[in-house]
């Protein structure tokens, strides 16, 4: 895989996993609260900033870390 398909693997995750948190259920243990949803906010503004500007914070981590920018 290369970083951009890292960076929506792990953005995609990070959505998923702050949504799960932020749902308010009845019988879900006391850390689920909806201000993980502002999580799911940053995460969707740094995606979208990430298509307008081809700049990624976490792209530059995965590249420190020698995952290869093309195929």
């Amino acid at each position: 895989m290369i970083i951009t398909d890292w960076i929506h693997t792990i953005a995609g995750c990070f959505i998923l996993l702050s949504l799960t948190l932020g749902v308010d259920c009845p019988g879900n243990p006391l850390f689920i609260s909806r201000y993980w949803l502002f999580f799911t906010a940053f995460v969707g503004v740094n995606l979208l900033q990430f298509g307008i500007t081809k700049f990624c914070p976490l792209g530059l981590i995965l590249k420190k870390l020698g995952v290869p920018e093309t195929r």
